[in-house]
């Protein structure tokens, strides 16, 4: 962002590079526009850091798709302390705000929202991230069925690490890279794993990285929502990235649900493809490159 007077600063996070919400001093900008969030606690936190990073009197738009909680917004806004305007605009809703004298419950919203150790999952995490507050049935699945993994490998969508943190039980694991699409996955898995062989990346996983070339093992529960709405695709850009980082003989291990056409896909760019379990509505496979 274009460096400027703090009482005229103007937050965005639909620019490249924006500061964080979280990391914005409280009372520091005049404006902020910003796309809210579906998930309640997660919408909710970000809407009350924009409120406490607002100075006197500055202005606060925030918008959704109305399926996915633009519906919510002025109602929570309200519960904030704001006097709201909204109009709707092709399925959106639209709200704009000042910042009042006096807000409500900031605080408790910014703590609901936070990190936080949920009992269920007992590690780090943060409203938001992929099976936030619990284990995800289907990793912990492939976890139950994952051997003894040697060489350097790689976690595609890492989450706040619950597989990773099995695969480091070998010692024969030289090195991993935890790769997630989410800055706050990535921020929760190096809060719960210590350990030097553990790398962390924020980063796609479609795209090229240097630290998933030459690869001993790809271990997976691939993405196969895009905003609320099943994309297949998702799953095989994974899949061809395995493929694409492994060295011959390397070896993929992957979880999927049970009605998802991977298989197909993966006898396409793998030499050997293995179904190792099936049960509980997943599917596990072994595909060796």
């Amino acid at each position: 962002m274009v460096s400027i007077e703090p009482s005229a600063r103007q937050f965005s996070p639909l620019i490249p590079g924006a500061e964080r919400l979280e990391d914005c001093i409280d009372g520091s900008f005049a404006s902020i526009t910003m796309v809210a969030h579906q998930g309640v606690l997660e919408r909710r936190y970000a809407l009350a850091h924009a409120l406490r990073a607002l100075g006197p009197d500055g202005r606060l738009t925030a918008l959704a798709p109305n399926a996915r909680g633009g519906m919510r917004i002025a109602k929570e806004l309200a519960g904030f302390g704001c006097a709201v305007d909204q109009v709707s605009r092709r399925h959106h809703r639209i709200c704009h705000t000042v910042r009042p004298a006096e807000t409500i419950g900031l605080e408790d919203a910014i703590a609901a929202g936070g990190s936080q150790i949920p009992p269920a999952l007992a590690l780090w995490s943060q409203p938001g991230i992929f099976s936030w507050d619990r284990p995800d049935p289907g990793s912990l699945a492939l976890i139950r069925h994952l051997p003894s993994l040697a060489g350097a490998g790689a976690d595609f969508g890492c989450g706040v690490g619950l597989l990773a943190r099995a695969i480091l039980e070998s010692p024969a694991v030289v090195r991993l890279s935890l790769l997630d699409i989410d800055r706050r996955a990535i921020d929760a898995a190096r809060r719960n794993i210590a350990d030097e062989r553990a790398c962390f990346v924020w980063r796609d996983v479609r795209t090229d990285v240097a630290e998933t070339r030459g690869l001993d093992f790809v271990v997976m529960n691939p993405p196969f929502h895009d905003g609320g709405i099943e994309d297949r695709a998702l799953g095989e850009a994974f899949i061809g990235r395995a493929a694409a980082a492994l060295k011959p003989g390397g070896i993929c291990w992957l979880v999927a649900n049970r009605h998802l056409p991977y298989e197909a896909h993966l006898k396409t760019i793998f030499a050997i493809v293995r179904q190792v379990e099936q049960s509980d509505g997943y599917k596990i496979y072994e595909a060796r490159r």
